[in-house]
This record gives structure tokens, sequence and C-alpha cells, in this order.
């Protein structure tokens, strides 16, 4: 495994091990974070534990064409029973993505206020970038990413509500095929994403999709 000193570089992807972790240590800094997901990699990593950067050589993504809209959540988004908001409550929705359970998630605490403190940083620079779902004046669901231009990094979402992880993640999708983006990653598999039309696909192709958008 490549140890990562302060020079701000990674090994190329195709070194990563069978497990899909290419490299450990370094910070958290936005110009290591940038680096990272423009080259297809994202961090992922226990509080406590030294950073692990994966590129794992399968990687779930949602083609737009492919997302899946059953008939009852079509009847839930034409009867407007959540309000959708962009970018108006990042660090209330990355915070609730490290605390609540919800579907989709690698861990209960992997989200640390190191990675909260990281991203809401990213934010500010307008490249993190969230999206929330209302019942009422309530924040009952939400996801957060990373915006390549035309790949969104999608990194953890949170519902606390019914549907409300759905209806999220297919309104992100709709909106970012309306931009012309290319894709939506997802990173790793998990079943929540599969009912929703994410299939994997190999490391190669995801990476010639990414470089392609540079």
């Amino acid at each position: 495994m490549y140890k990562i000193s302060s020079e701000l570089y990674f090994p190329p992807v195709s070194q990563a091990s069978f497990q899909g972790i290419l490299a450990e240590g370094g910070d958290l800094s936005s110009e290591r974070l940038l680096l990272a997901y423009k080259s297809g990699i994202f961090p992922w990593f226990n509080p406590g534990e030294p950073i692990l950067w994966w590129a794992p050589k399968s990687r779930m993504v949602l083609y737009f064409e492919d997302l899946v809209v059953s008939k009852s959540m079509r009847n839930i988004l034409n009867r407007n029973v959540f309000k959708i908001t962009f970018n108006q409550n990042f660090k209330e929705v990355i915070s609730n993505c490290s605390s609540v359970k919800r579907e989709g998630q690698h861990g209960d605490t992997w989200i640390s206020q190191d990675m909260i403190d990281a991203y809401c940083k990213l934010h500010e620079m307008g490249i993190a970038k969230s999206v929330e779902v209302w019942k009422g004046n309530e924040l009952v669901g939400g996801l957060y990413g990373i915006d390549l231009g035309t790949v969104f990094c999608g990194e953890s979402m949170f519902s606390k509500v019914s549907n409300a992880s759905k209806v999220v993640f297919i309104t992100l999708a709709k909106h970012l095929e309306k931009e012309n983006y290319k894709l939506l990653d997802c990173q790793v598999y998990n079943d929540h994403l599969d009912s929703l039309g994410c299939k994997e696909i190999d490391r190669e192709l995801f990476m010639e999709i990414l470089n392609s958008g540079s």
C-alpha cells in the first residue's frame, strides 16, 4: 500500500489492492480531496484510524437513463409531498449523514468531525454540494457529494421519514441529467442503490468517463 507523504500526489488507481485500497495517510485538505476525486479516488476510514484512500475495481454508478422511478414514487413526486432545495443547509445535511442511521450507509460513525469540517470547506469553495428534503419546516432527508462538472460523486445520504432518501436521489439524478452530466458516482454497491437503477462498472470504464470530462 502506498504511504502518502506531504507531497500532493496519488499513485495510479490501477495500483489499488484487491479490496480497493490505494493509499494510506495524508490529510483532508481541500487540495488533496479535490485531487483525489478528480483522480477517481475517495477517502473512507474509521475515526481514529489512518486515512484510507479507495479506488475499487468495481464502481457503483447511475446512468440517468437507467433511473428507476416506481409508480408510487411518481405519485409522491407529483403530489409534492416534500419540498426540495439545493445547497441551503449543507452542514446540517452532512451532520445528519454522520448521525442518522439510514439505508446505504457504509458505517455508523465513519463521517467524523474532521470529515465534516473538510467537506464544509469544500462547500464554501462551491465544490461540495447538498440536496435537502423538507416536510414543512423540518429537514427529513438529504445527500451531499462532490461536483466535478460532468460527474457528481455522491458521498452519503440520510432519511428520517419513509421515501425521503428516494426522493432526494431521484431529484438529484433528474437535475444532473437535465444539466448534461455523464453520470452519478455512488462509489460502492448496496441494495438501495441497486433498486434505484444503479449498477457496477469496471474501474477502467469509470476512469475513462471521468477523464473525458476534464
